[in-house]
């Protein structure tokens, strides 16, 4: 029945032109990007957050990945950053509108992975056996 709610988008890529099929491509490959994901879900549990905070709230993203993923996201729109003239300085982080209706897609998208990593993880399994033949 669950099936029956999905939707599928057929997509006429000849129509919707190269330049908007690659535009399209660059926002996939930022929501899709591990980091972004981890990012919107604490940005999502917590609210505004400062870059330390979020580092700890991360498991293994890296300074560096945080801060490109942050300026990735503020380009974009998902993510502020509002910076305090305090000692020592401080700096929010908190999703944009536009980030937050990020977060419920993001949760559809995991609660599939979830209810599907088992199949897929025996389909690896039964590729893997066959081509190591």
């Amino acid at each position: 029945m669950a099936q029956a709610k999905l939707q599928l988008i057929e997509v006429d890529y000849a129509a919707e032109g190269e330049a908007n099929c690659k535009a399209l491509g660059q926002i996939f490959e930022r929501i899709g990007d591990k980091w972004t994901i981890m990012i919107v879900g604490a940005l999502s549990t917590h609210g505004t957050m400062r870059f330390n905070a979020l580092q700890r709230a991360i498991p293994g993203v890296s300074h560096k990945m945080l801060t490109t993923t942050l300026r990735g996201l503020e380009r974009d729109g998902l993510v502020t950053r509002t910076a305090f003239a305090t000692i020592p300085p401080r700096v929010d982080y908190e999703l944009t509108e536009q980030g937050r209706s990020l977060h419920e897609p993001l949760l559809t998208l995991a609660s599939w992975a979830r209810s599907q990593q088992d199949y897929i993880v025996d389909a690896r399994k039964k590729f893997d056996g066959r081509t190591n033949e």
